[in-house]
């Protein structure tokens, strides 16, 4: 398929997709150029500078670009492998012209990113779990654990651990109704209705969105691409959210060692469990002067509550005993964002 028999292809749709000559011109010139502003569309275009926002709007909330709420705002291209997921068997030949015409978009730049429409929002909640490595930490609801069950039971495979919250507890399925642990290594219940939607990959990558952002035309989530940011959002569901919850599955953690861990609760738990002699590596933050901190280490005593919400390990270091506490750690020397755990002797930060 040219270029030039494109329009006439999108045309050809256009009833089904609510596509109009503006969203036309306006799909395929960011498709072109891979991001650019709405200023930058009218100029390229023949769309009328007012008509561009709603234009682009329209787009977003079909699922084909995507809105970043910047100054001025950003449209993204959509590869649209994705945007055209749903009834690729009519539009292969669509697709294939659109695909040479796509130029991928720059999404590295900023630390935090606010998204607009609900297609977009559910894009990167999909990112988040397929990028987690190692662990991975969420705040769904059922409807959404449907949605992206699949992906839960191949991280799971994979060896990711898996910490899932569902809400509001009336709707979530009984344990003997759902293989809730086919999906994660332990799933609890939240009554409250207002529980936020959070997915954090190895306590970095991360979305926070609220759950009338998925149900009203106010959609927005916000992105955090950085590990200090993406902490933030871990130790807000650690210590507001998290304890607030009840278990309703939970199955035993078969890894091998060393172990990786972005939250200290995990971490500590599995040594609870465990025989014989543990190390440690930690990377964190000086609780007195704030500077990042990297320790190696045995661990020689482990500090756990009864409700098993709040935990603490100390390492011997250099003859010296350290305390080690998770989120918003006050009373201990480092407060935690990383931690590696081996059987022989400390493992190394970059290890496991």
């Amino acid at each position: 398929m040219t270029d030039s028999d494109l329009p006439d292809h999108l045309l050809t749709f256009g009833e089904r997709f609510d596509f109009g000559d503006y969203e036309i011109d306006a799909y395929l010139v960011v498709l072109k150029h891979g991001k650019l502003t709405a200023a930058e569309i009218a100029d390229k275009t023949d769309i009328p500078q007012p008509r561009v926002y709603d234009t682009v709007r329209s787009l977003a909330d079909n699922g084909f670009v995507e809105l970043r709420d910047s100054r001025p705002l950003e449209v993204l291209a959509i590869n649209p492998t994705e945007a055209f997921d749903d009834v690729r068997a009519s539009l292969d030949d669509l697709v294939d012209g659109l695909e040479q015409a796509y130029t991928a978009p720059s999404r590295e730049a900023e630390a935090v990113s606010l998204v607009s429409s609900r297609q977009t929002i559910l894009r990167y909640l999909e990112d988040v779990i397929s990028s987690a490595e190692y662990e991975l930490v969420l705040s769904l609801t059922p409807d959404l654990l449907g949605r992206f069950e699949d992906q839960l039971r191949t991280q799971q495979e994979a060896g990711v651990t898996i910490e899932l919250l569902l809400s509001p507890e009336a709707e979530v399925p009984d344990a003997d109704e759902f293989d809730y642990e086919g999906v994660a290594t332990v799933t609890r219940v939240r009554r409250g209705l207002t529980t936020p939607i959070v997915a954090v990959a190895d306590g970095a990558y991360s979305v926070y969105t609220t759950r009338t952002a998925l149900d009203s035309d106010d959609n927005y989530g916000v992105i955090f691409n950085r590990s200090e940011l993406g902490f933030l959002v871990l130790g807000f569901l650690n210590t507001v959210v998290w304890p607030s919850s009840t278990t309703l599955a939970e199955r035993e953690s078969d890894r091998p060692y060393p172990r990786r861990y972005a939250t200290i609760r995990r971490c500590v738990r599995d040594l609870t469990e465990g025989d014989g002699e543990f190390y440690a590596s930690v990377r964190g933050r000086d609780v007195e002067t704030g500077e990042v901190r990297t320790i190696d280490g045995e661990v020689v005593d482990i500090g756990i509550t009864t409700t098993r919400e709040t935990a603490a390990l100390t390492l011997a270091v250099d003859g010296e005993h350290v305390d080690v506490g998770g989120q918003a750690a006050a009373l201990e020397d480092i407060e935690a964002y990383e931690l590696v755990v081996g059987r022989d002797g400390p493992p190394g930060i970059d290890s496991a």
